[in-house]
């Protein structure tokens, strides 16, 4: 989806966690890391439960090369997921922050 047309609606007032995400998402596939974030900043805060924004907002982080800020957002997440007992994201976001490590990134606790 184009993510102007969502922005349009959450200028419009329809600004929620769902719009957020969408509108997220597709800044990111189209490269704009620098904008995904701000939507998933606003998603995160909308539904700070919700794990799919969080692992989103560390992908874009990790497009920046904001790795701790990505590390940050992945460990939320996690955090999120355990609180939720959903173990497929738990499974996930363990296994990017252990790539994350594995890389050597300067901000890595490993």
């Amino acid at each position: 989806m184009n993510p102007e047309v969502i922005e349009k609606m959450i200028a419009d007032g329809r600004d929620s966690y769902e719009a957020r995400l969408a509108a997220g998402q597709a800044r990111l596939k189209n490269g704009d890391a620098s904008m995904a974030v701000e939507h998933f900043e606003k998603a995160t805060a909308f539904k700070p439960g919700h794990t799919m924004a969080w692992q989103n907002l560390g992908q874009a982080f990790d497009q920046l090369d904001h790795f701790e800020n990505c590390r940050a957002a992945w460990q939320r997440g996690l955090e999120a997921a355990r609180e939720n007992g959903d173990v497929q994201a738990e499974k996930v976001l363990i296994v990017w922050l252990k790539r994350l490590d594995k890389r050597g990134d300067p901000d890595s606790t490993a």
